[in-house]
């Protein structure tokens, strides 16, 4: 790979599941930083925070997912469609979820997912996504 997404937002209620998809992202090497919030509040928080030189975080992908407290994934996306346009940059949002109801992935697309996939995420559910939009990172 000739260079790597800038960053993967994991946004997940459980620890262990961020923790695991964190070492799974390092260890496929295609992304600078992985960033994981336990909430979509936090990953509100987190996009509309800016850095020393006043921009924002704009993660490449962010893998959201649908079953959490507080703000449930479907919820996020309807705020996260609020955002400023800077704050949201050209993010990818793929649900990934235990749900296994077609409706979800139907619901999923009409709120503006790009995509929806079955936990786990895997080295090769990840690649998939990556080598799909991403395509241009492998260019010689």
């Amino acid at each position: 790979m000739k260079e790597k997404l800038n960053c993967i937002l994991l946004i997940d209620d459980d620890e262990t599941t961020n923790f695991v998809n964190t070492i799974l992202i390092e260890h496929a090497d295609c992304a600078s930083q992985v960033r994981s919030v336990t909430g979509g509040h936090a990953a509100l928080d987190y996009l509309r925070s800016v850095d020393a030189d006043g921009k924002h975080p704009q993660p490449d992908l962010i893998f959201l997912d649908i079953n959490m407290p507080l703000m449930s994934g479907w919820e996020f996306i309807e705020e996260y469609e609020k955002l400023l346009p800077e704050q949201r940059g050209k993010v990818l949002v793929w649900m990934l979820s235990t749900s296994n109801n077609p409706e979800d992935k139907e619901r999923a697309m009409r709120l503006g997912s790009n995509g929806f996939m079955a936990k786990p995420l895997t080295i090769n559910k990840l690649m998939s996504v990556v080598r799909r939009y991403f395509s241009h990172l492998f260019e010689a």
